[in-house]
Protein backbone atom coordinates (compact mmCIF):
# COMPACT_ATOMS: atom_id res chain seq x y z
CA UNK A 1 0.00 0.00 0.00
CA UNK A 2 1.68 3.28 -1.04
CA UNK A 3 2.29 5.92 1.61
CA UNK A 4 2.37 9.47 0.32
CA UNK A 5 2.63 11.73 3.37
CA UNK A 6 1.71 15.37 2.81
CA UNK A 7 3.42 16.20 6.09
CA UNK A 8 5.86 14.30 8.33
CA UNK A 9 4.41 11.15 9.86
CA UNK A 10 4.37 11.29 13.66
CA UNK A 11 3.99 7.85 15.20
CA UNK A 12 3.38 7.31 18.90
CA UNK A 13 4.70 3.89 19.96
CA UNK A 14 3.03 2.87 23.22
CA UNK A 15 4.86 1.51 26.28
CA UNK A 16 2.71 1.23 29.37
CA UNK A 17 5.56 -0.41 31.32
CA UNK A 18 7.42 2.88 31.29
CA UNK A 19 4.31 4.57 32.62
CA UNK A 20 3.90 1.96 35.37
CA UNK A 21 7.43 2.74 36.53
CA UNK A 22 6.86 6.51 36.63
CA UNK A 23 7.07 7.86 40.21
CA UNK A 24 3.95 9.23 41.83
CA UNK A 25 3.76 12.96 42.45
CA UNK A 26 2.19 14.53 45.51
CA UNK A 27 -0.92 15.56 43.56
CA UNK A 28 -1.29 12.33 41.57
CA UNK A 29 -4.91 11.17 41.61
CA UNK A 30 -4.27 7.88 39.80
CA UNK A 31 -4.36 4.53 41.67
CA UNK A 32 -1.29 3.42 43.63
CA UNK A 33 -1.28 0.07 41.82
CA UNK A 34 1.41 0.57 39.12
CA UNK A 35 -0.31 -1.77 36.64
CA UNK A 36 -3.61 0.09 36.88
CA UNK A 37 -1.80 3.42 36.83
CA UNK A 38 0.11 2.41 33.70
CA UNK A 39 -3.06 1.35 31.89
CA UNK A 40 -4.90 4.56 32.80
CA UNK A 41 -1.88 6.66 31.84
CA UNK A 42 -1.55 4.86 28.51
CA UNK A 43 -5.14 5.70 27.61
CA UNK A 44 -4.38 9.31 28.51
CA UNK A 45 -1.30 9.32 26.30
CA UNK A 46 -3.32 7.95 23.40
CA UNK A 47 -5.92 10.67 23.91
CA UNK A 48 -3.26 13.38 24.01
CA UNK A 49 -1.49 12.00 20.96
CA UNK A 50 -4.76 11.96 19.02
CA UNK A 51 -5.55 15.52 20.08
CA UNK A 52 -2.05 16.68 19.16
CA UNK A 53 -2.36 15.35 15.61
CA UNK A 54 -0.38 12.10 15.70
CA UNK A 55 -0.46 10.40 12.30
CA UNK A 56 -0.12 6.85 13.59
CA UNK A 57 -0.36 5.06 16.91
CA UNK A 58 1.45 1.75 17.20
CA UNK A 59 0.12 -0.48 19.98
CA UNK A 60 3.31 -2.11 21.28
CA UNK A 61 2.31 -3.92 24.47
CA UNK A 62 4.05 -7.22 23.81
CA UNK A 63 3.15 -8.87 27.11
CA UNK A 64 -0.59 -8.22 26.99
CA UNK A 65 -2.88 -11.17 26.14
CA UNK A 66 -4.77 -11.05 22.87
CA UNK A 67 -8.14 -9.92 24.23
CA UNK A 68 -6.62 -7.00 26.14
CA UNK A 69 -4.64 -5.98 23.05
CA UNK A 70 -7.77 -6.03 20.91
CA UNK A 71 -9.58 -3.83 23.45
CA UNK A 72 -6.68 -1.38 23.62
CA UNK A 73 -6.42 -1.18 19.84
CA UNK A 74 -10.16 -0.62 19.54
CA UNK A 75 -9.94 2.15 22.14
CA UNK A 76 -7.23 3.88 20.11
CA UNK A 77 -9.15 3.41 16.85
CA UNK A 78 -12.26 4.96 18.39
CA UNK A 79 -10.29 7.96 19.61
CA UNK A 80 -8.62 8.47 16.23
CA UNK A 81 -11.81 7.96 14.20
CA UNK A 82 -12.44 11.67 13.72
CA UNK A 83 -8.98 12.07 12.18
CA UNK A 84 -7.14 10.49 9.28
CA UNK A 85 -4.72 8.82 11.70
CA UNK A 86 -4.01 5.10 11.61
CA UNK A 87 -3.66 2.55 14.40
CA UNK A 88 -1.14 -0.24 13.94
CA UNK A 89 -0.55 -3.31 16.11
CA UNK A 90 2.93 -4.55 16.90
CA UNK A 91 3.69 -8.22 16.05
CA UNK A 92 0.15 -9.62 16.25
CA UNK A 93 -1.55 -9.93 12.87
CA UNK A 94 -4.48 -11.73 14.51
CA UNK A 95 -5.05 -8.83 16.92
CA UNK A 96 -4.74 -6.25 14.16
CA UNK A 97 -7.43 -8.03 12.16
CA UNK A 98 -9.73 -8.57 15.14
CA UNK A 99 -9.53 -4.90 16.08
CA UNK A 100 -9.85 -3.75 12.45
CA UNK A 101 -6.57 -1.86 12.75
CA UNK A 102 -4.94 -0.19 9.75
CA UNK A 103 -1.98 -2.54 9.75
CA UNK A 104 0.65 -4.56 11.57
CA UNK A 105 4.23 -3.67 12.47
CA UNK A 106 6.68 -6.57 12.47
CA UNK A 107 9.81 -6.96 14.55
CA UNK A 108 12.69 -9.39 14.26
CA UNK A 109 10.78 -12.11 16.16
CA UNK A 110 7.40 -11.58 14.53
CA UNK A 111 5.70 -13.68 11.88
CA UNK A 112 7.73 -13.57 8.66
CA UNK A 113 7.18 -10.51 6.49
CA UNK A 114 6.79 -12.68 3.38
CA UNK A 115 3.97 -14.61 5.07
CA UNK A 116 2.02 -11.44 5.85
CA UNK A 117 2.61 -10.01 2.37
CA UNK A 118 1.31 -13.24 0.81
CA UNK A 119 -1.74 -13.19 3.10
CA UNK A 120 -2.49 -9.62 2.01
CA UNK A 121 -2.17 -10.55 -1.66
CA UNK A 122 -4.44 -13.57 -1.36
CA UNK A 123 -7.03 -11.78 0.80
CA UNK A 124 -7.22 -8.69 -1.39
CA UNK A 125 -6.53 -6.43 1.59
CA UNK A 126 -4.33 -3.97 -0.26
CA UNK A 127 -5.35 -1.25 2.19
CA UNK A 128 -3.64 -3.10 5.07
CA UNK A 129 -0.26 -1.59 6.02
CA UNK A 130 2.74 -3.81 6.71
CA UNK A 131 5.75 -2.28 8.40
CA UNK A 132 9.06 -3.68 9.64
CA UNK A 133 11.68 -2.63 12.19
CA UNK A 134 15.18 -2.63 10.68
CA UNK A 135 18.55 -2.09 12.30
CA UNK A 136 20.89 -2.33 9.33
CA UNK A 137 21.13 -1.33 5.69
CA UNK A 138 20.90 -4.97 4.66
CA UNK A 139 17.70 -5.63 6.59
CA UNK A 140 16.15 -2.42 5.23
CA UNK A 141 16.88 -3.46 1.65
CA UNK A 142 15.51 -6.94 2.32
CA UNK A 143 12.28 -5.50 3.74
CA UNK A 144 11.81 -3.36 0.67
CA UNK A 145 12.34 -6.31 -1.67
CA UNK A 146 9.94 -8.50 0.35
CA UNK A 147 7.04 -6.06 0.05
CA UNK A 148 6.99 -3.97 3.23
CA UNK A 149 5.15 -0.66 2.93
CA UNK A 150 7.51 1.20 5.26
CA UNK A 151 10.29 0.61 7.76
CA UNK A 152 11.28 1.94 11.15
CA UNK A 153 15.05 2.40 11.14
CA UNK A 154 17.15 2.83 14.23
CA UNK A 155 18.12 3.39 16.84
CA UNK A 156 19.25 6.68 15.34
CA UNK A 157 20.18 8.07 18.75
CA UNK A 158 20.81 6.42 22.11
CA UNK A 159 17.64 5.41 23.95
CA UNK A 160 16.89 2.88 26.74
CA UNK A 161 14.19 1.04 24.76
CA UNK A 162 16.61 0.25 21.91
CA UNK A 163 19.79 -0.42 23.90
CA UNK A 164 19.63 -4.12 22.99
CA UNK A 165 20.21 -3.24 19.34
CA UNK A 166 23.70 -1.90 19.98
CA UNK A 167 25.42 1.32 19.03
CA UNK A 168 23.11 4.02 17.62
CA UNK A 169 23.10 4.20 13.82
CA UNK A 170 23.40 7.98 13.74
CA UNK A 171 22.14 10.45 11.18
CA UNK A 172 24.53 9.22 8.51
CA UNK A 173 23.27 5.66 8.92
CA UNK A 174 19.72 6.93 8.56
CA UNK A 175 20.64 8.98 5.51
CA UNK A 176 22.25 5.94 3.85
CA UNK A 177 19.17 3.80 4.38
CA UNK A 178 16.76 6.49 3.17
CA UNK A 179 18.79 6.82 -0.04
CA UNK A 180 19.04 3.07 -0.56
CA UNK A 181 15.38 2.00 -0.32
CA UNK A 182 12.32 3.07 -2.26
CA UNK A 183 9.80 2.63 0.59
CA UNK A 184 9.23 5.27 3.30
CA UNK A 185 11.57 5.28 6.29
CA UNK A 186 10.62 6.50 9.76
CA UNK A 187 13.41 7.30 12.21
CA UNK A 188 13.19 5.73 15.67
CA UNK A 189 15.38 5.66 18.75
CA UNK A 190 16.04 8.72 20.89
CA UNK A 191 14.14 11.05 18.56
CA UNK A 192 12.96 14.24 20.25
CA UNK A 193 11.89 17.77 19.43
CA UNK A 194 15.50 18.90 19.13
CA UNK A 195 16.72 16.27 16.64
CA UNK A 196 13.56 15.37 14.71
CA UNK A 197 14.35 17.99 12.06
CA UNK A 198 17.73 16.38 11.37
CA UNK A 199 16.01 13.02 10.81
CA UNK A 200 13.65 14.56 8.27
CA UNK A 201 16.53 16.36 6.55
CA UNK A 202 18.29 12.99 6.24
CA UNK A 203 15.37 11.68 4.18
CA UNK A 204 13.01 10.13 6.73
CA UNK A 205 9.32 10.68 6.03
CA UNK A 206 8.60 10.85 9.73
CA UNK A 207 9.55 9.81 13.22
CA UNK A 208 8.40 7.16 15.69
CA UNK A 209 8.90 7.56 19.42
CA UNK A 210 7.87 6.47 22.89
CA UNK A 211 9.34 9.05 25.26
CA UNK A 212 8.49 12.00 23.03
CA UNK A 213 4.83 11.26 23.69
CA UNK A 214 5.05 9.80 27.19
CA UNK A 215 7.60 11.94 29.05
CA UNK A 216 5.86 13.69 31.90
CA UNK A 217 2.76 11.47 31.67
CA UNK A 218 1.36 9.67 34.67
Amino acid sequence: MPIEPRKPILCYVTDRRALEAAPLSSNDSLPNDPVVRGARSLEGCILRAAAAGASWIQIREKDLPGRALVELARFAIAEMRATSARVLVNDRLDVALAANAAGVHLGEKSIALETVVEWRRSSGRQDFLIGVSCHSLGSARAAGRAGADYIFFGPVYATPSKAAFGTPQGIEGLREVCAAVEIPVLAIGGVNLQNAGACLAAGAVGIAAIRLFQDGAK
